[in-house]
């Protein structure tokens, strides 16, 4: 009988193209692991756009926008204050502390008329003697 390829099974082409394509699926299961092993990252994250040094775009681990990082501080910064308050820290320590960390309201202080009077080499008055 005649070496003849059973004409009902896929081509060679296609053979080769599945093999190829289980390939790469396995690479890219493998790199998902080792992004999970080694970066932390989860697969949920990576779902939703997370790489090694990228936060994911959406959901509970999203970065946060300017503004909520702010009003995120100053909930953290008010509950430091409670919590010191409670331990029976004094005002003046809770101010020194929060002053420290830059949480609560800075204050602007201002430029006397002594601080800005201040003498440079260059506005001295030099007195020569012409004698």
């Amino acid at each position: 009988m005649p070496s003849v390829k059973n004409p009902n099974g896929p081509s060679k082409n296609r053979l080769i193209a599945r093999a190829a394509s289980l390939r790469k699926q396995r690479q890219r299961s493998s790199a998902q692991g080792k992004l999970e092993k080694i970066h932390k990252i989860t697969k949920d994250d990576l779902a939703r756009g997370a790489r090694p040094g990228l936060l994911p775009n959406s959901g509970p681990r999203k970065a946060l926008g300017k503004k909520a990082q702010r009003k995120l501080e100053k909930k953290l910064g008010y509950g430091i204050r409670r919590k010191m308050e409670r331990e029976g820290l004094s005002k003046m320590e809770v101010e020194k502390v929060e002053e420290m960390m830059g949480i609560g309201k800075i204050k602007k202080t201002t430029k006397t008329s002594e601080e800005t009077s201040e003498e440079t080499p260059a506005t001295k008055e030099v007195e020569m003697d012409f004698s």
